[in-house]
């Protein structure tokens, strides 16, 4: 690898040239919208407006999940973002998340749209609207909010650390990959200690943690995220590679994972969802065999 020349940073940062390599051109140190454009609106009541990364995947296995349980009032629209294409600066979206990421909830159930944004909130909101997933026994609870909010605080390491320097980054820096991919190695050691204690990560039951959670580190070791499944040696923790392939074999969880998907078979891609047919009859495939 070679690092980057020295630098100096000045007294005071100036934007005076694209960053961030891959993601340069929606990059930005200010917030709002560049343009305007509403969101569609379909006939669910909840409107899902996101992409196929791991936090859009938390809350489409969530919906999935809750669906599968019969619950009615969790059926949703689920609109594509295509955040490379700076969709997210969109008046409309900035409406619904001002921090302009992916995924945004608008709840249309009540004589008031509410909305809901950043994965963790959605998933807790969608928990405690529909009773499940979500520990009512004080202790386990907690245990379960805990590890949610882990998630929350640890995948910035994992993507914006780890997976920026080592995939996107327009050069290689050793001291960067180095820094991330030792934190990022803790956090699969500390998954995989309290996964050979318990089945799931608040316990014996399936929560909204293992939502949040799988679709970062059990995407890791499944060798989904950044091509870096032997750089990191995920084969070692063997309680999380056991977790996620657990979590991987619900049928839930392999639909949420289809919606807003972009890349892949396309076979696995279903941009949009707005019935639950079109797991069978609008996947890209379909469609592009169709036109």
């Amino acid at each position: 690898m070679t690092d980057t020349p020295d630098y100096t940073p000045p007294k005071v940062w100036t934007w005076n040239k694209a960053n961030g390599g891959q993601f340069a051109s929606i990059n930005r140190p200010i917030a709002g919208p560049t343009h305007e454009k509403e969101l569609p609106v379909g006939r669910h009541p909840l409107q899902l407006y996101s992409l196929g990364t791991p936090n859009g995947v938390k809350v489409t296995i969530m919906l999935e999940e809750l669906l599968a349980l019969g619950h009615k009032g969790a059926e949703y629209d689920a609109w594509l973002i295509k955040i490379g294409d700076g969709e997210q600066f969109g008046s409309g979206f900035v409406d619904v998340n001002p921090n302009s990421k992916i995924p945004a909830l608008l709840d249309r159930s009540g004589p008031k749209p509410i909305r809901v944004f950043e994965s963790g909130s959605i998933l807790f909101y969608l928990a405690e609207k529909f009773g499940e997933f979500l520990p009512k026994d004080t202790a386990t609870r907690a245990e379960c909010m805990s590890w949610l909010f882990w998630q929350m605080g640890s995948a910035p390491y994992l993507g914006g650390g780890f997976g920026h320097f080592y995939a996107y980054a327009p050069t290689k820096n050793e001291y960067a990959i180095d820094r991330f991919a030792m934190e990022v190695k803790r956090q699969l050691d500390v998954l995989d200690r309290r996964l050979a204690e318990v089945t799931y990560l608040a316990g014996n039951d399936y929560t909204i943690a293992d939502m949040a959670v799988w679709p970062w580190y059990g995407g890791l070791v499944k060798g989904w995220q950044y091509g870096a499944g032997e750089f990191l040696d995920v084969q070692s923790y063997e309680n999380v590679l056991r977790w996620a392939e657990t979590i991987f074999q619900r049928p839930t969880v392999q639909r949420g994972r289809m919606v807003n998907r972009t890349s892949g078979d396309p076979s696995t891609q279903l941009r949009e969802r707005h019935d639950a047919s079109d797991f069978e009859t609008r996947t890209q495939d379909k469609l592009e065999t169709a036109s």
